[in-house]
């Protein structure tokens, strides 16, 4: 099975430092549904893998995010692409939990979920904390410069990120990279 395990929140769309917490406010990067629409179509199975302490901050309800990844999912139907399922961990930091990225607990469901080894399945981020739990793994870890990713551009990685970390400068150049190989 050919899987991608892929961060949402500057990854596929917009950031923000005050929480996406509506539909509205969840807004697709240039170019990354049309990137996920191209891994689909040769074969790749993509699923999300999210912190989204919003809702343990009650800044949001999981009827709320259900509306995000719903409109998320429609979008990328319009340009024939799916997300199998997504991971999230719905908890604050100060909880300490062992779903929460870096944590590797989202990862370790995944790999429970479709019965697989997740060595060198392809983890993509924008940030240390998002290729960290899968790298603990096994993981290949590809930091993308797109969200908290874009501090990185025209720089060497500072410590803490797998060693292994691949830069591409959004989703798309990570598709083009991976269907390449």
């Amino acid at each position: 099975m050919k899987l991608v395990i892929l961060d949402r929140d500057g990854t596929i769309n917009a950031d923000s430092d005050d929480f996406v917490k509506s539909p509205e406010e969840w807004k697709p990067l240039p170019g990354a549904l049309e990137a996920i629409a191209k891994l689909n179509h040769a074969g790749w199975h993509v699923v999300v893998a999210s912190n989204q302490s919003g809702l343990g901050r009650g800044l949001f309800d999981v009827a709320t995010l259900n509306a995000m990844h719903a409109k998320m999912n429609k979008l990328l139907a319009a340009q024939g692409g799916r997300i199998d399922a997504v991971f999230y961990c719905p908890h604050s930091a100060d909880e300490r939990c062992h779903c929460r990225k870096p944590a590797p607990g989202l990862f370790e469901q995944i790999g429970e979920r479709y019965s697989i080894d997740l060595k060198d399945v392809p983890v993509v981020g924008d940030s240390q904390r998002d290729l960290v739990g899968g790298a603990s793994l096994g993981c290949a870890p590809h930091l993308v410069l797109t969200g908290k990713g874009a501090q990185y551009r025209g720089r060497d990685l500072p410590s803490g990120f797998p060693l292994a970390t691949k830069v591409h400068e959004d989703l798309m150049a990570f598709a083009d990279f991976t269907l390449s190989r």
